[in-house]
């Protein structure tokens, strides 16, 4: 069962009214995130857990709440934003915000990255989309899922320790590391609200809008709500690229990819299901392996995604926009 934190009669409100409260969600969404992200990295530092596990595992899963909580508060009532959300937003990691970071500032990689994790995010894209074959994500699909979550976080953990601890993943760590125990349980709680009221009144707000164009719930979990669940990775990324830390904008995309879908996607199978439309097997799902597998290509291409690649990056995923769009509406397939 849902929880409804804020009741708003949105099919009552007029077109301006609901705009205006998208903007909310997403500054909600975007807002809370952060200072969740912060929150979370300062309590975990501050009980003096490894900056690489944390940056793996606490930012990556921070990153990713805006996905959870709107894909929760819509898996019931509106299942195709849940499911879009879930590929539109790893689609916009990896094309969107690598390639907006990329034109920023040329990513420097750290051959660490390329060889695990990469290669496990490939895999798990595979996993993710061969169990959408079936028509859908079976509960029985999200607790394996959930599980693969399970055997992610203990690879993490045990990989980081032996791993150099001087490699820091997170941008100002020993700042985030000076916050107090109180404080940082503050902005967790603070920031998991900010995140669940978001979600909620973006969901609401997407779907009146989405009815009203005679778009479809898919199509609008794909492009804007997507786009609004990623503005934490977007905001996290910049800061790192403007700090000259590649590697940890690279990590964080790759992160939340994962997290994505082991723990949003699984999750939200194994509570109510995922049904899977026909045409997503054909645009979205090809999009999301092909751009996974551009992502290690990008990688190894000399450890750097170029402002060319960058710029190659946002010309991919408009293109993908628009066959997504066509789909939805019928007219390519």
């Amino acid at each position: 069962m849902l929880i409804t934190l804020i009741e708003l009669p949105f099919a009552e409100l007029q077109l301006f009214w609901l705009l205006l409260l998208l903007a909310v969600g997403f500054l909600a969404l975007a807002y809370g995130g952060d200072v969740l992200t912060s929150g979370a990295a300062a309590f975990s530092l501050n009980f003096k857990i490894n900056p690489i596990v944390v940056g793996l595992t606490v930012v990556s899963i921070a990153t990713s709440l805006p996905e959870m909580a709107t894909s929760f508060m819509a898996a019931k009532d509106s299942p195709g934003i849940a499911l879009g959300n879930i590929l539109g937003s790893n689609i916009a990691n990896i094309a969107l915000i690598l390639g907006i970071a990329a034109m920023i500032a040329p990513l420097k990689i750290k051959r660490r990255l390329i060889r695990p994790e990469v290669p496990i995010l490939i895999v798990l894209t595979i996993i993710f989309s061969l169990f959408a074959m079936g028509g859908g994500f079976s509960r029985l699909e999200g607790l394996i899922l959930l599980t693969l979550t399970v055997v992610y976080l203990i690879y993490v953990v045990r990989a980081a320790k032996v791993k150099d601890s001087k490699d820091q993943i997170i941008e100002g760590s020993d700042a985030i590391a000076r916050k107090t125990t109180k404080a940082a349980i503050f902005f967790i709680l603070i920031g998991g609200t900010l995140l669940a009221l978001g979600a909620e009144v973006l969901v609401g707000a997407s779907v009146e809008i989405a009815m009203r164009m005679g778009a479809s719930e898919l199509f609008v979990g794909l492009t804007i709500v997507a786009i609004g669940t990623s503005l934490p990775e977007l905001s996290a990324s910049v800061a790192a690229v403007r700090a000259g830390h590649g590697d940890m904008c690279a990590g964080n995309i790759v992160g939340s990819n994962i997290f994505n879908m082991l723990l949003v996607g699984g999750g939200v199978s194994a509570f109510v299901g995922m049904d899977v439309r026909d045409e997503l097997l054909l645009v979205e799902f090809p999009a999301l392996i092909l751009l996974s597998g551009l992502l290690l290509w990008f990688f190894k291409s000399g450890h750097v995604v170029s402002r060319r690649e960058g710029v190659s990056l946002l010309f991919l995923y408009v293109g993908i926009l628009s066959l997504s769009a066509l789909s939805q509406f019928g007219y390519l397939f």
